[in-house]
């Protein structure tokens, strides 16, 4: 950051800004405009403008984050004790369809390698995914997939992995509960995951409440040999007689692997337009800076995604339901409107089945590094979904099947939105930080954005891009938007690795699962 006392306001309207300085600055510090800090302030943390009288609005980004418990001075800390949070907007009489934004300028000429489907999705990756239909294979599992890799896999070098798609359901569960459908679908749906080729396999116990033919029915995916004929689901059931000891079990996975390693190996990338990326975009680990800097970047980036025809999905239903009327006001119909109130209304009473509201998603890291509450972090949240409309939306475990911008409602929880978005079908992952995490998945990459030069800096080989040259004033957020398009389009076409990737830093799956346990 600049040695100069900086400060960073939102809108002219605000009456707080965010201090910029590494470190925070002390008491007694005066800005160029003249405001003096009354007492230290921690870098991210926010310092009010103007003398806020009890009971005041406080406001960033031209919204009400908060009402002043006491009189604060001007040059005071504003943390989140001194504030008492807004009610959530009521999900009545809303903007429905009032604010549709016009098309982009179509952005033509920019393409990627990447894996043509039979079904006419695009893999950024050829992955042999194993999907498992109950917790309990998973060990077997885990043992079989360590001797693919180093039995296997260099006898097939146009293949970039294997992965277990492990996970914690499939018995002990309602199966036949109404939202039990949620677990059971996202499931299906990651086992359809573009980077994975069209190659589905299954390791089953054989008494789980979640059988192979109910995880994936007839019809639900088309399965044919080099004939064109139809091939049935390729299930191991490690109860199966013919398993006699546990290297039985194993050999038959690695056996049945190999019939699918074939396949995949005779792939190979071809060109394919940009507008065939599917993107999931995400924060955790959110500080005062995410939505100043890497957001916005996000946000910019996601236009030109959507003007060069690809698809993008914004979620995390507990970070956009704040700012519900500005979703609403861009959908691109009515029906995509309700359908956005949908999804919130059901969140709403999710939560209050837990005795809980959306506060309750807000971290010790997330206030640590300046984000009050909620609704401020919401704010900041929103901007990574750009300017675009909204062109529809999909429930928890659902698949996307149009272009253009979509919500995904999903939890914020970054394990189970990244699970979700998988499902839903992206083959590329946006993920955006500022107090710093080393999430990734194993299916799909994962491009890491830091909102802080401090944190790109510490965590250099962690880090993808540097998002806090924005607030250092030496990058804008479209120059940083198009740095982070142009990765997208080497990572895609494996140009590039991800230091995830690179470090193989791959997060469990976690199936979303509002139905009751046994």
């Amino acid at each position: 950051m600049a040695s100069d006392p900086l400060y960073i306001t939102m809108h002219a309207a605000d009456n707080v800004a965010i201090v910029a300085n590494d470190g925070g600055l002390p008491a007694g510090t005066q800005f160029p405009s003249g405001l003096v800090l009354r007492e230290k302030v921690p870098q991210g943390h926010k310092v009010s403008l103007v003398d806020i009288p009890e009971g005041s609005a406080v406001r960033r980004y031209d919204v009400t984050i908060g009402y002043a418990l006491q009189d604060i001075a001007a040059g005071s800390w504003v943390h989140e004790r001194l504030l008492r949070m807004p009610a959530a907007r009521s999900l009545d009489d809303l903007p429905f369809a009032t604010a549709v934004p016009v098309d982009g300028t179509p952005l033509a000429g920019y393409s990627f390698e990447g894996y043509r489907n039979a079904d006419g999705s695009v893999g950024t990756r050829n992955i042999l995914a194993i999907t498992q239909s109950v917790q309990c294979v998973a060990g077997v599992t885990r043992f079989a997939i360590d001797r693919i890799r180093s039995e296997l896999l260099p006898k097939y070098p146009n293949v970039d992995g294997v992965v277990a798609l492990e996970h914690g359901y499939g018995c002990g569960v309602a199966i036949d509960a109404p939202d039990a459908v949620i677990p059971i679908r996202t499931l299906r749906h990651i086992s359809l995951n573009p980077n994975f080729g069209g190659e589905v396999m299954v390791v089953s116990l054989g008494c789980e409440k979640l059988q192979p033919e109910r995880l994936l029915p007839p019809g639900s995916i088309a399965i044919v040999d080099q004939r064109g004929e139809p091939e049935p689901l390729d299930v191991v059931c490690l109860q199966d007689e013919e398993h006699v000891g546990f290297m039985s079990m194993v050999e038959s996975i690695i056996r049945q692997a190999e019939v699918h390693l074939r396949r995949l190996d005779r792939r190979r990338r071809e060109t394919v337009p940009a507008s065939e990326l599917v993107v999931g975009v995400q924060c955790g680990g959110s500080d005062a800076f995410s939505g100043v800097t890497a957001n916005p970047a996000v946000g910019f980036c996601t236009d030109l995604l959507v003007r060069a025809g690809a698809t993008v999905m914004f979620s995390e239903t507990t970070e956009v339901r704040d700012g519900v009327a500005q979703l609403t006001a861009r959908a691109a119909t009515p029906q995509v409107a309700e359908a956005i109130v949908r999804e919130m209304a059901w969140y709403d009473a999710y939560l209050q089945r837990g005795s809980v509201d959306r506060s309750a998603n807000t971290t010790p890291g997330n206030k640590k590094g300046g984000l009050s509450n909620i609704v401020e972090k919401a704010m900041g949240s929103i901007v990574k979904s750009g300017t675009s409309r909204i062109d529809g939306v999909i429930a928890p475990g659902e698949k996307i099947r149009g272009k253009g911008l979509y919500y995904a409602a999903t939890p914020a929880s970054d394990f189970i939105c990244g699970t979700l978005q998988l499902a839903a079908g992206m083959n590329l992952h946006v993920f955006t930080t500022g107090r710093g995490t080393p999430y990734g998945l194993a299916e799909v990459p994962v491009i890491k954005v830091a909102t802080r030069s401090d944190l790109a800096r510490r965590w250099h080989d962690l880090m993808d891009i540097n998002a806090g040259t924005i607030a250092e004033g030496k990058a804008t957020i479209e120059e940083v938007g198009w740095e982070m398009f142009r990765l997208m389009l080497d990572v895609a076409s494996g140009r590039k690795k991800t230091w995830a990737e690179q470090w193989k830093l791959h997060n469990q799956l976690v199936l979303f699962n509002p139905a009751p346990v046994t």
